[in-house]
């Protein structure tokens, strides 16, 4: 199978060698997204709840750009600085994928990229075609 780069003109730019969302087969695999703001790529000031919705939004955007949307997410992966916060980031998750419910790890970390509070990873079935 060949794993190939997705064009994301949406996503706020990568602080390293890697690529937003990569096409392998019929599966999206999006990078973990962080609470950047795509258009001036700085980390948005605010508590877990505002950094989760911006991570959220990132998320849509790339996958916007790939032709999906969140109810195309089979899994996904939630990193927080602090399990205090899994309630706040759970209402924004919530929300935003709705009656949608794709399987899904909450992991706290010691830390996360720029400070942020939240990161969330996910893998989006597309059949080609």
């Amino acid at each position: 199978m060949t794993v190939t780069p997705v064009p994301t003109p949406s996503a706020p730019p990568v602080a390293g060698p890697y690529s937003p969302a990569v096409r392998a087969g019929d599966w999206l695999v999006l990078a973990g997204q962080v609470p950047l703001d795509p258009a001036t790529g700085q980390f948005i000031a605010g508590d877990a709840k505002a950094q989760a919705q911006r991570v959220i939004d990132n998320i849509v955007a790339v996958l916007d750009d790939c032709g999906a949307s969140l109810t195309d997410i089979a899994k996904t992966t939630v990193f927080v600085t602090d399990l205090a916060d899994f309630g706040v980031m759970n209402e924004v998750y919530a929300a935003a994928f709705g009656d949608h419910r794709p399987a899904r790890s909450t992991v706290q970390v010691a830390a996360l990229p720029g400070g942020a509070k939240v990161e969330i990873e996910a893998w989006a079935y597309v059949p080609v075609g």
